[in-house]
């Protein structure tokens, strides 16, 4: 299983995913701001490992905090944490995270040191809480997925695989899932533009991991689903209003209308810590836009001429009617039921 975020001795390794395909390496994190980059820089991404890291990201800052005074202390880590913040906008894991760390140094006891220790105990606790989590997603999942065909032909779009979690995945743990229970036929992954998430992340993945795996562009998801090709969508989430209103990665929106025009599936896989119940719809998720380089060069080679203006949002909403299930470790929960089947265990209701 890939680890894309693992505490190891005094320091944070992160699997570099801006260089897969073309190599697996690691970067070691040792301070706060180096996170908050790693983070910017989308060396980790995906919103549950940003999450992750972002509880790390704290607890270094907590350790280069210099002070024995409790409230200067917390001062402080407030600003590390807004710093984390202002990373990435969009998914709601990060301010979850940031927030849960936050709670635990203000209502520790005891001396700044203990506090830190409890810090490092809790990230370390939710990185685990969230493997432990994509498995129960890929469980109930596998459970939603169409009886028939025996063997399903599933799609995705960009990546919400172990790369884009603490393992395991969201979206790709439902098709892990699937394939371990041999009823899986083949994955269908979109290139997912501008920065190819899915052609080079969720293909490599499946690599890695001997799951079938097909790339298509994303102008193609229609035509396979015209001819037959797809059984059901799967997409992973970085925040989720409380009517079921979705963000995700750019393109999503797009594939969800394809799949409601063919009368397929179209389900979210996510942790309840992504669904956001302050918000009542998805028109108040903001959406991140990134530099228009992503757009207009494919590695060192630029291929748009000189002149032309750019837009580039990193993700889009899909509307609730256009989901036919959100998945989380609770179970595949229809939009409009989300508020009321949310437990007060959930992280965004406790």
């Amino acid at each position: 299983m890939l680890y894309p975020v693992v505490w190891r001795d005094d320091r944070v390794a992160l699997i570099d995913q801006t260089r897969l395909p073309r190599e697996l390496t690691q970067v070691e994190i040792r301070r706060s701001d180096d996170m908050a980059m790693a983070i910017k820089t989308m060396i980790v991404r995906g919103a549950p490992a940003i999450g992750i890291a972002a509880a790390y990201g704290m607890y270094l800052g907590a350790r280069e905090i210099d002070t024995r005074d409790r409230t200067a202390f917390l001062e402080r880590l407030e600003a590390i944490g807004q710093m984390l913040r202002e990373t990435r906008p969009t998914a709601v894991n990060l301010f979850w995270a940031i927030e849960r760390m936050l709670k635990v140094a203000r209502t520790t006891p005891g001396t700044v040191e203990q506090v830190r220790q409890t810090l490092l105990e809790t990230a370390q606790r939710i990185n685990a809480e969230d493997l432990e989590t994509c498995r129960a997603i890929g469980k109930h999942g596998l459970e939603a997925l169409p009886q028939q065909p025996e063997k399903v032909r599933l799609l995705t779009h960009c990546n919400a695989g172990a790369l884009a979690t603490a393992g395991y995945g969201t979206a790709l743990g439902v098709v892990r899932s699937a394939y371990l229970a041999g009823r899986l036929e083949r994955l269908y992954a979109d290139e997912t533009r501008p920065r190819l998430q899915g052609a080079k992340l969720t293909t490599w993945e499946c690599l890695y991991d001997g799951i079938p795996v097909t790339v298509i562009t994303d102008s193609m998801a229609a035509h396979c689903m015209q001819q037959g090709m797809i059984d059901a969508v799967v997409v992973g989430a970085d925040r989720i209003a409380a009517n079921g209103d979705t963000a995700n990665k750019i393109g999503t929106y797009s594939l969800a209308l394809v799949a409601k025009a063919h009368n397929l599936p179209f389900f979210v896989a996510a942790p309840k810590s992504t669904i956001d119940l302050s918000l009542n719809d998805g028109s108040q998720i903001p959406i991140e836009e990134r530099d228009a380089e992503e757009i207009y060069q494919i590695g060192e080679t630029r291929v748009v001429p000189k002149g032309a203006e750019f837009y580039n949002p990193a993700f889009d909403v899909t509307p609730a009617n256009l989901i036919t299930a959100i998945i989380t470790e609770q179970g595949a929960i229809a939009p409009a039921d989300l508020q009321r089947q949310l437990t007060p265990s959930s992280p965004k209701s406790s």
